[in-house]
């Protein structure tokens, strides 16, 4: 092989490899293809000469309303409009809205076997496969409550929905991820369980009294 272009390669080689280290640098990088690095736009807040009033950001079109903003606040915050306290029931228009109570409780009977059986048990208990696997480790102070306790039995629907959207202790926030009227439905179908397994304690309850 000629010796120059052994040379030639030996120093391509060479910056190839030097490249790689990895240095930390203070220094912009060296691109040679710049593609979207220069583009021919106006940034946030600056003037554009191409609009009458200098603008760059443009004015909200008439109606436009935050991600999830609902011209009734309560319905999306699960608090009274003036903020002061919990909504005590799903709102009037969720449930007119969703087709009617069954129709919401079956919606949520749904929504809720995909994202919150898995840690709160098919019945509410608490006794999901995480819960139990949590269990299994030694994690037990990572396990959920059931929803069969005298407290979340009494706390306001706005409240659960409250904890639905933003979470609390080791639950995170599901408002990316559960659309504003599923999480009235999940609130409508964890009610639905509390009802059902108060019956069933209750029955038990009245059996044993009978028998004693």
């Amino acid at each position: 092989m000629n010796p120059r272009i052994s040379i030639l390669l030996s120093l391509v080689v060479a910056s190839l490899v030097g490249g790689c280290v990895g240095e930390p640098s203070k220094e912009p990088p060296i691109v040679p293809i710049r593609n979207m690095y220069n583009q021919p736009r106006y940034d946030s807040q600056s003037k554009a000469p191409f609009f009458e009033d200098g603008r760059t950001m443009r004015p909200m079109v008439e109606g436009t309303i935050p991600r999830e903003a609902d011209p009734e606040i309560s319905h999306a915050t699960g608090r009274t409009d003036d903020d002061a306290e919990w909504l005590l029931e799903i709102p009037a228009p969720i449930v007119e809205r969703m087709g009617g109570m069954a129709a919401l409780v079956e919606r949520g009977e749904e929504r809720y076997g995909i994202y919150c059986s898995v840690c709160h048990g098919d019945s509410g208990d608490g006794r999901g496969v995480v819960a139990l696997r949590a269990d299994a480790i030694g994690a037990s102070a990572m396990l959920p409550p059931t929803f069969h306790d005298e407290r979340l039995r009494s706390i306001p629907d706005g409240q659960l929905y409250a904890i639905i959207k933003n979470g609390i202790r080791n639950m995170p926030a599901y408002k990316h991820s559960i659309p504003q009227d599923d999480r009235w439905a999940i609130v409508s179908y964890v009610r639905a369980l509390q009802i059902s397994q108060a019956s069933l304690g209750e029955t038990a309850m009245n059996n044993t009294e009978q028998e004693q």
